[in-house]
């Protein structure tokens, strides 16, 4: 009989724990945000269901959004959403012969999301438990911007020797990718100029794919509702600059 009252008692902690947890993280979200976040996901919950689209690419959004918007947020634990939304991403590339992106988040996103959750667990504030934003030096920036143009000529070959799909397309999303993910681990707001292309490429490079059988419309939903997150959150992390700046 003890036992079944201390679960019970467990049970009850654990939830009531969860709940509060849950609780404390909302309340760093906006009213737009609390409204706007859970309509775009169920939005693409009931698109998906009445297409009849892939499972994988539905998982892969859901895992996706859900994980921009807490990267947006400066959230930890978007990493660990952002891993199971790789793996799907990755079976969702090569079924359709984007050599380019199954290549990019196996190899390279994959590895990083590890790595970004010891990276920003050392820049935590202790209050909302969000990162602290930074900035690019004009130096940094012009570096960064030499070194990403001529990996996008290399890229860009590379895939057209492999006959892969738009190479011209998936080469600037895989260079812009990788860059674009360094910039997120240093935490620095350049990041979503270089996802706000990334964004509307892939977009464009999923649309032609649908349009010649691809059953994957949740991707392309995904991808719109990335390119609207990249201009909104970079909007919000230049406020946060900002207001650090003024202090």
């Amino acid at each position: 009989m003890f036992d079944f009252y201390f679960f019970i008692f467990l049970n009850y902690t654990l939830k009531m724990r969860i709940f509060d947890l849950i609780k404390k993280e909302l309340n760093s979200f906006s009213l737009f945000e609390k409204i706007f976040f859970p309509i775009v996901i169920c939005i693409i919950f009931i698109i998906s269901y009445i297409l009849k689209d892939n499972k994988i690419a539905l998982v892969s959004a859901f895992c996706g959004i859900t994980y921009t918007i807490l990267a947006g947020k400066g959230k930890i634990y978007c990493y660990f959403i952002g891993i199971i939304g790789t793996f799907c991403y990755c079976y969702l590339s090569f079924k359709n012969q984007f050599y380019g992106n199954l290549a990019l988040y196996a190899l390279y996103f994959l590895p990083m999301e590890l790595l970004g959750i010891f990276k920003w667990k050392k820049h935590l504030k202790k209050q909302t438990c969000e990162i602290f934003k930074t900035t690019l030096n004009k130096k940094e920036l012009k570096i960064y911007s030499l070194i990403c143009f001529f990996f996008v000529l290399i890229a860009i070959f590379l895939l057209k020797v492999l006959g892969g799909k738009i190479p011209y397309i998936d080469g600037i999303v895989v260079v812009l990718s990788i860059f674009g993910q360094i910039l997120t681990i240093k935490r620095c707001i350049e990041q979503w100029y270089l996802w706000f292309f990334v964004n509307l490429l892939t977009l464009i490079m999923w649309i032609v794919a649908y349009f010649d059988g691809s059953n994957c419309f949740a991707t392309i939903i995904m991808w719109a509702v990335y390119l609207f997150l990249s201009v909104y959150f970079w909007k919000e992390w230049k406020k946060d600059i900002k207001l650090k700046e003024n202090i």
